[in-house]
């Protein structure tokens, strides 16, 4: 009787310490309140989590705004300039040629000026009669005198139009310093390179008209002489020429 006493002791001491050591036995990290359950691990886990989403969307949205920038830009870029001054260039030109247009005497185009050349001053007829020689004579003269003018009159024009391209260079300048984009900076430089030319080309065709002119006079100098020879050998030749008579000089 003895011995199953001990065993049922020694099993209820057994079952005593095991209860005591499950109460001893630290819990785990995680507690239980009004049936939520906190556990710290996995809090400071999903605030890791959400810290590293929030960077991605702040990331995100920094993107963003570069390429709105970005796109901002291109399209500041692709704005035109809101002027131009290709039209006023363009009437100073035809302005130009048309005073080139009206040469007289002597055309500014190459086989006329070959044809009218040879006519007038290579190929004078020095056995024509002297009257023949001095209607020469004259036409060539009023030639010469006719491309003086016509080198004045676009050399008149060529300072006309000075004042037209101070305008135009103002306004291009200020545009250009003003400008928004890469395009209006661009475009306002070609316009300004455009305003160069039509002033070369007013300088050239200024240039040229002098030029013809002095050709023409030069030409008209170099016939003069061929023309006085002749004139001079029919006024001594033996028999043909000069036969003094008696002149009356007052009347009583």
């Amino acid at each position: 009787m003895k011995i199953p006493r001990l065993r049922h002791a020694l099993a209820a001491g057994t079952a005593i310490l095991s209860l005591t050591a499950t109460v001893l036995v630290p819990a785990p990290a995680y507690a239980q309140f009004g049936g939520i359950v906190y556990d710290p691990s996995n809090y400071s886990q999903n605030i890791l989590t959400a810290a590293r989403t929030l960077e991605q969307i702040n990331n995100q949205i920094r993107q963003l705004q570069n390429q709105a920038t970005s796109l901002i830009n291109e399209a500041r870029n692709l704005q035109s300039l809101p002027m131009s001054v290709l039209q006023p260039l363009q009437q100073q030109i035809q302005q130009t040629q048309a005073l080139i247009r009206q040469a007289q005497g002597m055309a500014m185009d190459v086989q006329q000026i070959e044809a009218q050349f040879a006519a007038q001053y290579k190929s004078i007829d020095l056995t024509s009669t002297q009257r023949a020689l001095v209607e020469g004579a004259r036409q060539r003269w009023q030639t010469s005198v006719g491309a003086f003018e016509d080198a004045l009159k676009v050399q008149a024009g060529v300072v006309s139009n000075i004042e037209g391209s101070r305008t135009a260079i103002d306004q291009l300048v200020t545009a250009s310093q003003s400008a928004t984009g890469a395009l209006q900076a661009a475009q306002a430089g070609n316009q300004l390179l455009a305003l160069q030319s039509q002033q070369m080309s007013d300088l050239i065709a200024a240039v040229a008209a002098m030029g013809r002119a002095q050709s023409l006079d030069a030409a008209n100098s170099a016939a003069a002489k061929v023309q006085a020879r002749e004139q001079l050998r029919r006024f001594l030749a033996p028999g043909r020429g000069y036969v003094p008579t008696s002149a009356q000089m007052y009347r009583n």
